[in-house]
């Protein structure tokens, strides 16, 4: 085939899956200067790549599990309608930037009707594939060096470079404004993400506030507290307001934080980028903060580290030796957060 001049990745999964396909996106986008590209996601997923500069447009479909209130077959139509305006773009290349045989998005992509299909096989299958690179050992490398491997044989260069996003400007600008009224000049910002999606990533209340405390009494940090909004109870969006107040409320008067929920990937992308650190749960909040060039202390419960450990040099990964994060020392955490800082204990 020649040189491609419209391609399509096809990424389905969850927020820091795709954020760690950027290095993937943007190999190709050296590669092909002069494309277009595109990248088909879900609703859930695709506002991590808002304003990203190696995509041209972003293309997203509601998962039924997403909207249990929406008939199944006025969600299926909207993506059938979807993969039509797709196909009516006369795309030349769809990658299906997943590991391993991507099956589902290899029936898109046949909806679609590229020229050529790239993805991972195995057995040959999926066979809508029409240039397939075996998947092989792919499970037992880092996520970013497994889903790069698809540029093996596109004149791509390896090996693969940071994962990178964009933070929403408006939200940025919003949170520089709150934190002037909170911080000093020459305050590191110290972000603590409490909210963890998995039972065995959720570090407790007072362990948070141990180390809030701790690094408060360094004299040169303002924390931020972020958040998922909303009660613990509701069965789709769980919040962590409750656990927040429970933190607020073991801080002193005159402590130098600010309170920070998120409700969108934009208010999330604004926030992180104002600080110098994050401490959090593995998930999709820590390759964000990766992707904006922000070091985190990541805390990881029974995922394997090898494989979804932070994308960069700067960050430090705890690992609870029984796979539950709540078991994990508040001691060391700090202590981790001072090595990545460079501050002394």
């Amino acid at each position: 085939m020649s040189e491609p001049r419209r391609i399509l990745f096809i990424r389905r999964d969850n927020i820091g899956d795709l954020v760690l396909t950027t290095p993937l996106i943007h190999a190709v986008r050296i590669r092909f200067p002069a494309a277009w590209i595109g990248v088909l996601g879900n609703s859930y997923n695709t506002p991590v790549l808002a304003a990203h500069p190696d995509v041209d447009e972003v293309f997203a479909y509601d998962k039924a599990k997403h909207l249990p209130g929406r008939s199944r077959l006025v969600v299926y139509l909207a993506t059938a309608r979807l993969l039509w305006r797709l196909r009516a773009r006369r795309i030349d290349l769809v990658i299906l930037a997943g590991p391993g045989p991507q099956h589902h998005a290899a029936r898109f992509a046949a909806w679609i009707r590229p020229r050529a299909i790239r993805g991972f096989t195995m057995n040959g299958q999926p066979a809508a594939v029409t240039e397939s690179v075996p998947y092989g050992d792919g499970a037992l490398m880092h996520e970013v060096e497994d889903v790069y491997r698809l540029a093996q044989g596109m004149g791509a260069a390896a090996p693969p470079g940071p994962c990178t996003i964009a933070a929403d400007a408006s939200e940025a600008a919003r949170v520089r404004a709150a934190l002037e009224g909170v911080s000093r000049i020459g305050d590191r910002i110290v972000a603590l993400h409490l909210s963890a999606r998995r039972k065995s990533q959720r570090w407790s209340a007072a362990c948070f506030a141990s180390l809030a405390l701790d690094l408060r009494a360094r004299g040169d940090v303002t924390l931020m507290l972020l958040w998922a909004p909303g009660d613990a109870s509701d069965p789709r969006h769980p919040g962590d307001d409750a656990k927040a107040s429970e933190v607020l409320a073991m801080m002193p008067p005159g402590t130098r934080c600010l309170p920070w929920p998120t409700t969108s990937l934009a208010e999330l992308s604004g926030a992180l980028q104002a600080c110098h650190l994050m401490v959090c749960a593995d998930g999709g909040a820590m390759h964000m903060a990766t992707g904006l060039g922000v070091p985190v202390v990541a805390m990881f419960g029974d995922s394997p580290v090898n494989r979804w450990r932070p994308w960069d040099h700067n960050s430090e990964v705890l690992q609870a030796p029984d796979g539950d994060v709540a078991n994990l020392d508040a001691a060391a955490v700090l202590h981790a957060c001072e090595r990545v800082l460079g501050l002394p204990k």
